[in-house]
């Protein structure tokens, strides 16, 4: 049960992490294009690559603070959900250039950014 409890506030605070740093993205670069979704992704893309490497391979850590930070947080953080509805609506709106545009950076720069954070804290 506790493990479970602490997903639940990791997530919490993931969602309100993503809520926030979107946000303020948006608010200071325009909302035309998804750019803040786009930064939340590929943020919790170099996260991820880093923590997994970090909490399995590099040092124990209790199974259920990782599952609260991996699942939890990054789970309530990462944002692909909107990412497709986001893709969706700029093809639906004729923007097939921005779509593109999101769907190829959001993936490339997202696998590469786990590569590094990885390969970071596999060096460390």
């Amino acid at each position: 049960m506790n493990k479970i409890l602490f997903i639940g506030v990791a997530g919490l605070l993931g969602t309100l992490g993503r809520y926030w740093l979107s946000g303020w993205a948006d608010e200071r670069w325009g909302a035309s294009f998804p750019i803040g979704t786009l930064i939340v992704n590929l943020v919790g893309c170099l996260l991820i690559g880093f923590l997994f490497h970090a909490t399995e391979e590099k040092y124990l850590v209790d199974p259920v603070l990782r599952s609260a930070v991996l699942i939890g947080f990054l789970g309530g953080f990462t944002t692909f959900s909107s990412f497709g509805v986001q893709t969706f609506n700029l093809l639906r709106d004729g923007e097939i250039f921005l779509a593109g545009v999101n769907v190829l950076v959001s993936n490339v720069a997202g696998l590469l950014l786990v590569w590094i954070g990885y390969a970071v804290s596999k060096s460390l």
